[in-house]
Order: structure tokens, then sequence, then C-alpha cells
């Protein structure tokens, strides 16, 4: 894991995760907490067994474990493991990470255009306020891009990591988009 505390997946972990029905599951125990394969199967369209296998298979890549605080008896609880994953293209089976993100696509919908729709509406001016939106175009090389990144996961790593009941009383969710989209084209000397 890293600073952020995500799960670090190499290819066959992203091709794991790039099945719909577990990034369903993943997303479903991010959300909404732990809960069992029981549970989760109409919510991802599947059957107990079949969700359960595919759990397994999510625990086999680091991405969901055993939630010791449930379960007893035959119920296995199971809660989303790290505080999200990541991944980089390996140069061995770049597919890998093309499959992945074209399945994070899908399933992710536009959440700019959720947040608009239902949540702006509501939101208290203050709120408001601080929301932004950055699009800022940069001629950076590929090191000053590296550089660029870990800079910004050493500037939210307090925050990403704080533990929900010890932010003050005002505090709330927030969800940080960033996409890093280097272009095709070399920025003439």
């Amino acid at each position: 894991m890293n600073r952020l505390g995500d799960v670090e997946l190499d290819a066959r972990g992203m091709r794991a995760l790039a099945h719909p029905v577990r990034l369903a599951m993943l997303n479903r125990l991010r959300e909404g907490g732990p809960s069992t394969a029981t549970r989760l199967a109409p919510q991802v369209g599947t059957s107990p067994s079949v969700a359960s296998w595919h759990l397994r298979h999510l625990a086999e890549h680091g991405l969901v474990e055993d939630d010791p605080d449930h379960g007893s008896g035959r119920s296995r609880w199971w809660r989303a493991a790290g505080r999200g994953f990541r991944f980089e293209v390996d140069p061995s089976d770049p597919a890998a990470a093309a499959e992945l993100s074209d399945a994070l696509e899908i399933a992710g919908g536009d959440p700019v255009a959720d947040w608009v729709a239902k949540t702006r509406p509501d939101l208290e001016l203050e709120w408001l306020a601080v929301a932004s939106r950055r699009n800022t175009g940069l001629v950076v090389t590929r090191e000053e891009l590296r550089e660029l990144d870990d800079q910004i996961e050493q500037l939210i790593a307090p925050l990403a990591n704080r533990d929900p009941d010890d932010a003050p009383a005002d505090a709330r969710r927030v969800r940080l988009l960033l996409h890093l989209l280097p272009s095709t084209n070399v920025h003439p000397a």
C-alpha cells in the first residue's frame, strides 16, 4: 500500500477488477460498508453463490477482506480493503490497464453531471463557493508529471487518511477527481 492506503494492482488484479460484477461489488462495499454475498447478489444482478465466488476472487488480489466486526455462524461478511485502488500500465501487459480503465469509465458514468443534477441544487452557498473545477494544460516531461502526481498525493494524504471520527464537526465527504491525461503531441523545442 501507499501513503493514501490504496491497494496497488498488478496486471492480474487489473483484469480481475475489470469484470463488471466484481467492480460493482467493490463499489457497493466502498459506498455501503461491509456486506455478505447474499446481500450483495441482488444489488449486482447475480446469485449468492456467484457473488461469493467473485468476492473470493477480489480477495485474492487484496481488494476485499473478511470483516472481523461482523459475521457469526454461517454468514461471511466482507469489506473493501484499503481506501481505494490504483494501477499503472504494465509494459509487459498494457492491455490489462486498458481493460480496467474502460470498465471504470463504463461503471463510473458521469460523476460530475450527477453532482450537478443531484447535489448542486441543494448545496449551501458556502460549500458551493469552494467547489471547483480545473482544466489546465501543462507542458511537462514524464518525470515532471510523476513528481506532480507525487506532490498532489503528499498534499492530500493527511485528509484522505483521516478517520472520519477525528474530522471537525463541519467536515463533509468531498470527491476529488484527478485525471493526468498526456497527449500524443510532443511540445516543439
